[in-house]
């Protein structure tokens, strides 16, 4: 049978001088060892202080009482003073002042009295100036608060302002003290201080004052300067605006002129209103201008903008002439002319017919033009009058050539009249006012004596009145 070995005990254990052996059946355990002062003992491995006093370890006397003490104890001697009496250190019985060892012994508003082995707490009587009250629990003096309580004194409009025992009365702000009517009155601040409070104008009001800006500005942030407004946000005008300092002005656009009411912009009928011909032929007003317009046919506007272009329809081809006809332009149109001969007459040029051989029987025929030659002239109805239109004679001329002339044919309006120049020219004359375009058509007959023979010559004249206005 085998037996358990206590290391412990035959000192084969291994522990250190710090720790404790704890011999186990078939070993050790090796415990860490507590030394605790005297005073203490272990318990759960930690120093307790150890109550003599309880345990009575204590070795006080009769006449002494234990005192335990962190570690240790005190022996202290019995009283035998009665209450309200304490033991000095030769035994003496003594009075103990409770008003100064005890906390507070008497009530807020109450004296601490000691009495031999007691105290007595006695009421005080507090003694306030004037405008101070005994506080509640009598224990000192407070003010009293005249302004919250309505014993004041203050007029209607003043503040009252509590003092340590008394109060002020003060007027309110942009108020001031009249002292003969003992009121207060209204401080007039735009008068004070004049040109200092206000950039521009300044309102005096109850106790304060407002400033204010003229037309054409605002009151700035700091409720003094005033800041220019700028109308032309508003959109005032009509057309254009400028913002000028403290108003606006309104403008118009080249064409327009500006109304009474300084914001209105109306159209300049400049057709109407100009001292000189703007257009050569007709003014049209447009919006903030003007357009010259020439006659619907026969004109082109040039490049100016302002005279009429003849166009030219013979050469452009825009006629509507025949094969057989001749276009002539005239001043915003043109004609188709037919130059015919008559019979016993032929064509010689384009303009020009000359009579054939005539019978010797017939005298009509001898007495008839030897050569009809076709004219075309053109004039305005602007034309000065009397006019000469047209010459007419022999071509080569002779001396002693004398001639006579005559319309036979188209004068019978009697616009036309003729007048001998010299004995072998005549000429044509326009000797009333056309007043509207107008076409002729006038036969001049010219009768050459040359060495003692008469022969006649005939000129078919087309006479074209034409429109001044272009």
């Amino acid at each position: 049978m085998c037996e358990d070995v206590d290391e412990c005990a035959t000192n084969t254990h291994s522990c250190r001088p710090s720790e404790g052996c704890v011999n186990t059946v078939g070993s050790f355990v090796c415990e860490l060892r507590v030394t605790c002062p005297a005073g203490y003992q272990l318990r759960n491995g930690v120093c307790e202080d150890i109550d003599e006093c309880v345990l009575r370890t204590h070795n006080c006397g009769v006449g002494f009482v234990c005192e335990n003490t962190v570690g240790s104890f005190l022996c202290n001697i019995k009283h035998k003073c009665i209450s309200g009496f304490t033991q000095d250190s030769h035994g003496n019985c003594i009075d103990i002042n409770e008003c100064s060892s005890l906390s507070e012994p008497c009530s807020s508003g109450f004296n601490c009295i000691n009495t031999v082995g007691s105290y007595t707490c006695q009421k005080k009587v507090v003694m306030c100036s004037h405008g101070y009250h005994a506080s509640p629990d009598g224990a000192k003096c407070v003010d009293i608060d005249e302004c919250q309580m309505g014993t004041h004194r203050c007029g209607v409009g003043q503040i009252c302002h509590n003092l340590p025992g008394s109060y002020r009365c003060d007027c309110q702000t942009g108020y001031q003290y009249d002292a003969l009517r003992k009121v207060c009155t209204d401080v007039n601040e735009c008068w004070r201080y004049p040109g200092r409070l206000c950039a521009q104008t300044c309102e005096n009001t109850p106790g304060s004052y407002h400033c204010s800006c003229t037309a054409g500005f605002s009151l700035a942030f700091d409720g003094k300067n005033c800041e220019d407004v700028n109308e032309c946000d508003k959109n005032p005008c009509s057309q254009e605006c400028a913002n000028i300092y403290g108003s606006y002005q309104c403008y118009c656009r080249q064409g327009y002129y500006l109304k009474e009411d300084g914001r209105t912009c109306e159209d300049i009928d400049e057709c109407s209103q100009s001292i000189g011909n703007l257009c050569a032929f007709q003014c049209v007003n447009v919006a903030g201008s003007y357009q010259c317009a020439c006659p619907p046919h026969g004109y082109v506007m040039s490049a100016n903008g302002r005279t009429c272009r003849d166009i030219d329809e013979c050469t452009t081809g825009t006629h509507n002439c025949s094969y057989g006809q001749t276009c002539y332009n005239l001043q915003g149109g043109f004609r188709c002319l037919s130059f015919d001969c008559p019979h016993n007459y032929k064509k010689v040029s384009d303009t020009r017919c000359e009579r054939t051989s005539c019978p010797s029987n017939s005298v009509d025929c001898q007495n008839s033009p030897v050569r009809i030659t076709y004219y075309q002239l053109s004039f305005q109805t602007n034309i000065i009058i009397p006019a000469q239109i047209f010459r007419i004679g022999p071509s080569p001329a002779y001396s002693g050539d004398h001639i006579v002339i005559g319309i036979i044919k188209g004068n019978e309006e009697g616009y036309f009249s003729t007048r001998k120049l010299n004995s072998f020219t005549g000429a044509v004359y326009l000797k009333r006012q056309v007043r509207e375009p107008k076409d002729f058509l006038i036969d001049v007959e010219m009768k050459l004596l040359r060495q003692g023979t008469f022969t006649s010559f005939l000129a078919r004249i087309y006479v074209f009145i034409t429109s001044s206005t272009v």
